[in-house]
Parts: C-alpha cells; structure tokens; sequence
C-alpha cells in the first residue's frame, strides 16, 4: 500500500513525470493498492483467528471486486505495451497520438472491458444452489472453489470461466509478448543512452507480464478444479505482485527515482 500509494503521490504531484507512460504507471499502482485491499485484510483476519467466516454478499463483493480490479489492470497493461510501441517506434507521433484525450479513453475503455469481465463471473455463480458445509478451501473467494460447493451441473460455467479467464489471459499475454519482441526488435535504431532507457522501461513492464500473467494462466487455462497449488499461485499474483510491482518500476525507473529524491527533499526543507 505505501508503496504503491507513493508512486501515485509522485506522479500527481511531480512535473518531469507528466508524461503518459507515467499517467498509466500511477494508475497501474493506484489498482495495485485497491486491489490488495480486497484479499489482503480478511486473509490477515483468518490466519489469526481459528473460526473463519465470510459472508454470502461479502464473498461475491470479494469476487467481483477482484475480477473488476484484475481485469482492469491486465487491459491496463496493454495500454502500457501500446503506449512503449508508439513511445519507441513512432517516437515523432507519441505526443500527437497519445495525448491526454487518447489515454483518459483508452483508461475508460480498461475499466468497461473488465466490468464486463467482472459481471460476468457474479452472475455465473450468485444464483446458483450451495448445499452442505460451503466451506471454501481458500483463503478467497474465487470461481473454482465456489463452483465446487454448487448443488447442481457446473459443466458450461466451467467453460465459460475458462473462456473468459484462461483462454483471455493466454491471448493477451502472447499478444504482449509479441507486441515487445517487435518494440525490442526497433530498438537497433535508438542511440546508446535512447536504446538502454527504453530496455529499462521495457524490462520492468515484461517483468511485470510474466509475474502476473503465468500464475493466472496456470490457475485459469484447464478444466474447473482446485488443486493445492493454487492457494499458493493466488497469494503471488493477489498479494506478491502487487508489492513488487513499486519496487519494479521505482528501482528499474531513473526519472522516478530522481522525481521521489525531489519529491522527499521538498518535503524536508
């Protein structure tokens, strides 16, 4: 959260970083420390209590707030390749092309497609029949643990989470990946000191990819089950990332480790 919050901080408030890479930065952090709220707190609650107990409406807030803020942040990482793709190949156009219009929409456009997202997860399973203990074996609430407590068929629900989870996720994260080998193969046509900036920035948004993408593949791309496993993939990408992603950005970044120096000296005098 301090993290996080910090990059926030810093980009509102320092005037070297109002760019749109920077734009796009301080809200991937500001998701980062929202998301963290929706698991982090009851999990801290449950591993220190011996009952532990959730509410119906207060898993499907849990549900839906976490696809919302994931999906948000997945399509939010896309803005950031195509802004990187326009930033280095097309360098003469970057501020005609993304200029403050063009990202405020293409932000707007982030936060429907994973309402849609997230929508689509809670009407999958709020009106379905839960019988018996409806004891989740997670530390969340999530959609293969909530379709293993369901009293009837849960075949084409399955499916449908896994189209609209893993089968996404592998599209975007190839997408992704695709999209930086090209950005990467651009740069024989930098300078020294254009080329290393652009693989620091380049390699910290990879990073983050891959951190994030792997776990969710591997928990989402397969039948509907639960294995052991997962409760440990859940707390990389819901709690793990989320941390490292300031330390990712802020230790790879110059100009925002120069901006916090500035930021920090200001606010000592």
């Amino acid at each position: 959260m301090v993290g996080n919050l910090l990059i926030v901080v810093t980009v509102m408030i320092s005037p070297i970083l109002d760019v749109p890479m920077y734009f796009f930065l301080g809200y991937l952090s500001f998701m980062d420390a929202v998301y963290s709220t929706t698991v982090t707190p009851n999990m801290l609650i449950d591993l220190l209590n011996e009952k532990k107990y959730i509410s119906f409406p207060a898993c499907m807030a849990q549900l839906f707030l976490g696809h919302l803020l994931g999906g948000a942040e997945i399509l939010l990482l896309v803005v950031m390749a195509y802004d990187r793709y326009v930033a280095i190949c097309k360098p003469l156009h970057y501020l005609t092309v993304m200029n403050q219009r063009t990202c405020v929409l293409l932000l707007l456009l982030a936060w429907a497609g994973s309402f849609a997202h997230a929508i689509v997860q809670l009407l999958s399973v709020y009106n379905l029949p839960f019988c018996g203990p409806n004891v989740i074996d997670h530390f969340i609430c999530d959609m293969y643990p909530l379709l293993k407590l369901a009293c009837t068929d849960t075949y084409l629900i399955g499916l449908t989470v896994m189209a609209n989870d893993g089968v996404i996720c592998v599209i975007i994260f190839v997408l992704l990946l695709i999209s930086y080998g090209v950005i990467l193969q651009s740069l024989k046509n930098l300078s020294q000191e254009g080329r290393s900036k652009a693989l620091s920035t380049c390699g910290s948004h990879i990073t983050v990819i891959v951190l994030y993408f792997v776990p969710c593949i591997f928990m989402y791309m397969r039948p509907p089950s639960t294995l052991p496993i997962d409760k440990f993939l859940s707390v990389f990408y819901t709690v793990i990332t989320p941390m490292l992603n300031p330390l990712i950005y802020t230790l790879r970044n110059a100009e925002m480790k120069n901006a916090m120096k500035k930021l920090w000296t200001r606010k000592r005098k």
